[in-house]
């Protein structure tokens, strides 16, 4: 592959066919800490960039996620947090979480010495993740002394941005950081859904170019819910009920529950549970032995997507991939936010309007007020929604970065050719 800035001013030669964009080279990195929402994000977000040179840089526990070929990873010793993410936690058997520190500082900075990026790309950092500034403050302070090459520093942010104990002093180190350091912020929203500006009161104080992606989700195809619905044995009278909590660590009482709801039902359906990778082991099998014999319960499925196509009802909590599987299949569904911080009740109020969903408070996952929940849903389904809505956030995202990158070479060939 050739280097961009090696080729960067013959495409701009006369007669020179300008068709096909040049390749860019991407370092991203990404911290989850306690779920896998981030890294699910980033992957297909990634995925659009399958013409470049992409390292996806992951730091949370090691999860099963099948990754586009043109994705390198390199996943660094892994370091997470509690469920009141105060305190950073090893990963790693036998090693400290000092030790783990030093040994993903040194990997950082060799991985950036032997790829010499085009783009450096942060996800969410500096809005969150400070306990990571250990390692990415000299890392940005490197990137911005030349060590690398000409590197531009990009962040890359979902919707909603969670509440933080002293706001002022929050944003003001936000804006400090992205000031200093960063060229560009990505937000993966529609800003008429949800602007930073809801969540962030000093956005109009921002020192970089914003760019809004439109929402991040992936593609779904049709009639992967009916084949799988085949596959299943299920009759176009049979309801199915898809289950979910994301990564696992906060969703085992809306899933137990769940099961003991659809118990009650006179007409059991088929109910498939996806608990996430991180619960915890007994939890895991408290809920398979729960399980009837019209259920089945799983960790994760790289088929999520076509179960949702295939069900007649989603309940799940409200993280960013499952709002965005929601827009993107329209299936009727149930949505019970995680309320310790604002983040997905706020996200959950405003997909309501998008999608046919319910928002279900803490009295409501009570098995029986959820069973009744779940028979009005059958027989009485909010209507699918027709809102004109941007789920091309990753495609948007890479059009933009390419040619935001090729105007940033016209300017410097530009000023080169005024030099001589």
């Amino acid at each position: 592959m050739k280097d961009r800035r090696a080729v960067a001013a013959d495409k701009r030669l006369p007669g020179i066919e300008h068709a096909r964009e040049l390749s860019v080279k991407i370092v991203f990195y990404c911290q989850y800490v306690y779920g896998m929402g981030h890294l699910f994000r980033s992957i297909e977000l990634l995925r659009a960039f399958a013409d470049d040179d992409v390292t996806l840089v992951a730091g949370g526990e090691e999860v099963d996620a099948r990754l586009p070929d043109h994705i390198r990873l390199v996943r660094m010793p892994s370091l997470y947090m509690d469920e009141m993410y105060t305190t950073l936690l090893s990963g790693q058997p036998g090693l400290s979480v000092q030790q783990v520190q030093q040994k993903r500082v040194e990997l950082l900075f060799a991985l950036l010495e032997a790829q010499r990026p085009d783009l450096f790309i942060t996800e969410l950092y500096p809005f969150g993740r400070s306990f990571f500034e250990f390692e990415l403050l000299p890392l940005l302070e490197a990137i911005r002394a030349g060590r690398f090459g000409s590197v531009k520093i990009v962040c890359s942010l979902r919707d909603v941005l969670v509440e933080k104990k002293d706001p002022k002093q929050f944003e003001q180190r936000v804006l400090a950081r992205l000031q200093r350091y960063y060229d560009l912020l990505l937000i993966h929203s529609e800003p008429q859904v949800l602007s930073l500006e809801e969540t962030f009161d000093k956005a109009a104080d921002l020192s970089v170019p914003v760019f809004y992606t439109g929402f991040v989700a992936a593609p779904t195809k049709p009639g992967d819910g009916r084949r799988l619905r085949e596959e299943l044995g299920l009759a176009a009278a049979d309801k199915m009920i898809v289950a979910s909590a994301g990564g696992g660590r906060s969703g085992f009482s809306l899933l137990k529950n769940v099961i003991r709801a659809c118990k009650i039902l006179a007409n059991q359906p088929r109910l498939y549970v996806f608990t996430g990778p991180f619960l915890e082991s007994e939890h895991y099998a408290e809920l398979r032995a729960m399980a009837g014999p019209r259920m089945a319960v799983k960790r994760f499925t790289d088929r999520f997507l076509d179960y949702l196509k295939a069900a007649d009802l989603s309940i799940s909590m409200a993280g960013y991939n499952t709002c965005m599987n929601l827009l993107a299949t329209q299936v009727p569904a149930l949505v019970y936010p995680y309320r310790r911080q604002q983040e997905q009740p706020i996200r959950a109020e405003k997909i309501k309007n998008l999608a046919p969903v319910r928002v279900l408070d803490d009295p409501d996952i009570d098995p029986s007020r959820l069973s009744a929940h779940i028979q009005k849903s059958f027989s009485d389904p909010h209507s699918r929604c027709d809102t004109e809505l941007s789920l091309d956030g990753a495609e948007n995202a890479r059009r933009f970065l390419h040619g935001w990158m090729d105007e940033i070479d016209s300017q410097a060939h530009a000023g080169s050719m005024e030099k001589l």
